[in-house]
């Protein structure tokens, strides 16, 4: 790293974010929120006007209602259920998608460029956020107090801008990553995939998600908000992808579902999957999110879910650091906490892989055979059915304080989310909770018994409190006040217990309610250290 130098010359931002696809986006729009000083650049004039990611779990949804979007701010379709299809056994499998898990559905199909204009008009809504569109990274330097990139316009004009930190959202081709030399490290699979998105099928799509599961051609089917449906095709060694993108040929490929001439074609494309991931996020002053920093395989989903899960931890820690209310540090436990799970939400899209399309009659008969019989079993079936193999997002290390909660809560995992009576009516209990420091006193008012001086540093970084009531219960002093609805934290000996939130709704710290100066005091300096 460089050393000083002079920056009077450049334009500066706090935050540079390469990459204004759904990722940066999202980042830019939560960097906005916080006030935070932010240029956005992208190669491309505009959004792209066509699908490409097509799922969001309940874990997305809770993120963008963290960005600030809701259920009416972009177009999505509610799966209620994940078969699974074997030639030679039939249905031999399930995933059960319908109901919420934290105010959410637990499984969507959206349309792509809906959600991104969401996202767009949220980031033109914050002063703080700059965009410009056609414009391109050439490369940066790393100096002791930030980064210089050199940016070049649809012109040919070149500028320097100096920004605290660089983000590259750009995706699986990321130069951002190729400038700071970051191997991405992991495999691309040998088939060629061919995607088939259609439009104009109102009231004939079908209502669920099927994976067909065929050695000879697998094939995933499911439906997308506005009419729309997707297939996917597996491609045959011999099969070119010039001659599978014929309309005569998608037609053929088409014909167990539909007739050539209700096939209506919006996009067709053909791709080839890949389950990469660096061995770090970040290097130095420069991180990585989403594509540009993991890949994984669309076998469950979880491509955007997981670039979004990046941002929401990667944003805030930002806003923090640069707004001087903690020590450069921090950002360190962006790695920490991110790369873990999304290597292994790769492994888990790897695995579905195989049972998706398996080599052989022989392999297809003998694994999809044993899932078929492991859902017979009620120890068993919930892994699959219920998605209980789905990796949790917990912290091994990071931004908390190790240790095992009393409450029944985790550190270093979200609190869970359902609705709250306050005095603006029933809200949801992220939007009450708020994007600052928070200290939960649940059933009981947090700030009762602590003292002037540590009421004041805890406010001094933006910490407010918080009195989550239990069913019946009333507000009792001036310490803002809410009542939940359901049994979502009612853990154990919860009542009476108080609990540090980050931002981003991670548990940091608890313990009982004579511990409050003190539980502040260790989260205030896991911030200074």
């Amino acid at each position: 790293m460089q050393e000083k130098i002079d920056w009077m010359s450049e334009q500066v931002v706090d935050v540079l974010v390469v990459g204004y696809g759904p990722v940066g986006a999202a980042l830019a729009a939560l960097l906005g929120r916080y006030g935070v000083r932010c240029l956005v650049i992208d190669r491309l004039e505009d959004l792209v006007m066509a699908p490409r990611a097509i799922a969001l779990d309940n874990e997305a949804l809770r993120i963008l209602q963290m960005v600030g979007l809701d259920d009416q701010s972009f177009e999505r379709y509610g799966i209620q259920e994940v078969r699974m299809h074997s030639p030679y056994l039939g249905q031999f499998a399930r995933v059960n998608t319908s109901g919420s898990i934290d105010g959410h559905p637990k499984l969507v199909t959206f349309y792509q460029p809906s959600l991104e204009s969401a996202l767009r008009s949220l980031v033109t809504s914050w002063p703080s956020v700059t965009v410009r569109t056609q414009t391109e990274l050439l490369g940066f330097e790393q100096h002791t107090q930030g980064v210089v990139a050199t940016l070049e316009n649809a012109n040919g004009e070149q500028e320097r801008v100096f920004a605290r930190y660089l983000v590259g959202a750009d995706g699986a081709s990321s130069r951002v990553r190729s400038l700071i030399g970051q191997e991405f490290e992991g495999e691309s699979y040998a088939e060629d995939w061919l995607i088939v998105d259609v439009n104009g099928r109102h009231n004939k799509a079908i209502d669920h998600v099927e994976f067909i599961c065929d050695p000879r051609r697998p094939s995933p089917h499911m439906p997308a908000p506005g009419g729309r449906e997707r297939w996917e095709f597996m491609l045959h060694p011999n099969e070119k992808r010039e001659d599978m993108v014929q309309p005569e040929k998608i037609a053929e490929l088409m014909t167990p579902w539909l007739s050539a001439e209700d096939l209506t074609i919006e996009r067709q494309a053909v791709y080839r999957f890949h389950a990469r991931c660096c061995n770090a996020f970040q290097k130095e002053r420069v991180f990585l999110v989403g594509d540009a920093a993991h890949i994984t395989p669309p076998f469950v989903g979880q491509g955007l879910v997981a670039g979004l899960r990046d941002v929401a931890n990667l944003a805030w820690k930002l806003a923090w650091v640069t707004e001087g209310k903690a020590t450069p540090a921090i950002l360190a436990s962006f790695d920490q906490e991110r790369r873990p799970h999304a290597k292994q939400m790769i492994d888990l899209a790897r695995m579905m892989g195989k049972l998706v399309m398996p080599t052989s009659a022989f392999k297809a008969i003998a694994v999809h055979g044993l899932m078929r019989l492991l859902g017979m079993f009620p120890l068993t079936r919930p892994y699959f059915e219920e998605l209980k193999i789905k990796p949790a997002n917990r912290f091994i290390k990071g931004l908390f304080s190790k240790g095992k909660s009393n409450a029944g809560l985790v550190r270093g995992a979200q609190l869970p989310q359902e609705w709250l009576r306050t005095e603006q009516g029933m809200q949801l209990s992220d939007d009450v909770f708020g994007s600052q420091l928070l200290l939960l006193g649940i059933g009981i008012d947090p700030k009762k018994g602590l003292d002037t001086s540590i009421c004041q540093a805890w406010e001094a970084v933006g910490g407010r409190y918080l009195h989550l009531g239990l069913r019946g219960q009333f507000k009792t002093s001036d310490t803002p006040f809410a009542e939940t609805m359901g049994n979502a934290f009612v853990l154990g000996k919860a009542c009476g217990w108080l609990v540090v939130v980050r931002p981003d709704q991670v548990v940091m710290l608890d313990g009982p309610a004579e511990q409050g100066s003190e539980l502040i005091r260790q989260a205030l300096s896991m911030f200074k250290n």
